[in-house]
């Protein structure tokens, strides 16, 4: 079978890549560990619901179900996979799962293995994953799967010449709650009508982050009666745009959050700013009350922060792709990104209503920081367009509950 050579190929590639990667040792070793975890942690006679994830980010858009299935129907236990260390090792004592740990590589012997001990009641696959030998077992064990918040586009390989054997796949999910109609159009061009367009379980995520915001009065004192300016998972590239503008603007408090904190970074984004600077975790009421730029140099606090801004800048669309847009939209404030943000539902979304602003480079985000900090009507205006586009998208999660039953 070739999708069982490629994953042993793949194996083979994974293994050796563990000698010279940290990140892919930790993700080796912890698939070891996993059928240790569950020959412990599983309390047989128990029904446990299967979350799976691939990272952090769609166990973000996972999570919302995980919490009200555990709220609706406290009679389960959950067990949540990860396949990426950048999402098992953020949530591995997550609680709102009994079991977390790794998924193993999708082996026939390691599918077999994993499935007998952990003997799912149920088993949710989120956003891209699609597991052939998995998904196959579960079919074979009469084992309920769904696939919630996918998405899909014509480039994927189920909708290929050469995929006609690897789209027999998506007959094994009993349902999948997808984004958007074009997936539902496409999905019936090979025959799978079993759909429901529900949106993205993100938008139901971020409004519950909102509520439950922290107040941070560090950064509440930082902010005064200024405008706050956020840039949230900044890049090198940038901090090369927004911070010689608002070098030249003293009247706009300036935080960044970087995606990568460490001390060569940190000094970096120092070194270009020309404006007084205090970094968070140094920062006290009265250091904060006299600088003009608050740097974030730890995790956690981005999606608080958002609710001190007017305007947000998110990183990473001059690189890898734009980071989450919805966390700072959901504040009712514009967001500004970079080119690489065409494969971004949301930031299509955003930028279609107006609550969000594409720039290519400087230029782009003078013209536009010009209009925000001269017009207020402007600034107001696209901010409640960015968080109306949020709450119209919500409601996802409802959708799901209503259609699976437990």
């Amino acid at each position: 079978m070739i999708y069982n050579l490629i994953i042993a190929l793949y194996t083979s590639a994974v293994r050796l890549a563990a000698l010279f990667n940290k990140k892919v040792a930790l993700m080796v070793k912890g698939e070891k560990e996993s059928f240790d975890i569950l020959q412990k942690q599983i309390i047989r006679g128990e029904k446990y619901l299967w979350f799976h994830a691939a990272s952090l980010g769609e166990f973000e858009q996972g999570r919302p179900l995980i919490e009200e299935i555990r709220k609706t129907y406290p009679q389960y236990k959950i067990l949540q996979t990860f396949f990426s260390p950048s999402g098992y090792e953020v949530r591995k004592n997550y609680k709102g799962a009994d079991i977390v740990c790794y998924l193993p590589l999708d082996t026939p012997d390691n599918v077999k293995r994993f499935l007998d001990l952990a003997q799912p009641y149920m088993a949710f696959f989120i956003k891209y994953e699609f597991w052939q030998n998995y998904l196959n077992e579960l079919q074979r064990r009469n084992i309920p799967v769904y696939s919630v918040s996918s998405i899909f586009r014509k480039e994927q390989i189920f909708f290929r010449w050469y995929g006609k054997s690897y789209r027999k796949v998506l007959n094994t999910f009993t349902h999948l709650f997808v984004q958007d109609e074009a997936s539902v159009q496409l999905l019936r061009t090979i025959g799978i009508t079993n759909t429901t367009v529900v949106g993205d379980t993100r938008f139901d995520r971020v409004l519950e982050i909102c509520r439950q915001a922290k107040e941070l009065p560090l950064v509440e004192k930082f902010k005064g009666n200024h405008t706050a300016f956020v840039a949230g998972s900044s890049w090198g590239p940038d901090e090369d745009i927004f911070i010689p503008y608002l070098n030249t603007h003293p009247e706009v408090k300036l935080i960044i959050a970087p995606h990568v904190i460490d001390e060569s970074h940190l000094k970096e984004i120092t070194g270009k700013l020309n404006r007084t600077v205090v970094r968070y975790t140094q920062a006290t009421e009265e250091r904060v009350k006299e600088a003009d730029c608050l740097l974030i140099d730890c995790f956690g606090l981005l999606s608080s922060i958002y609710r001190y801004g007017e305007i947000a800048y998110i990183g990473g669309g001059f690189g890898v792709g734009i980071h989450n847009v919805l966390e700072a939209a959901v504040y009712g404030m514009p967001v500004i990104f970079g080119p690489n943000n065409k494969r971004f539902r949301e930031a299509q979304g955003l930028l279609q209503c107006k609550g969000g602003f594409e720039i290519q480079g400087a230029e782009d985000f003078k013209k536009i920081m010009d209009n925000f900090l001269n017009n207020y009507e402007a600034l107001d205006k696209a901010g409640k367009k960015a968080g109306n586009y949020v709450r119209d998208n919500a409601g996802a999660l409802e959708k799901i509950m209503h259609t699976v039953t437990l």
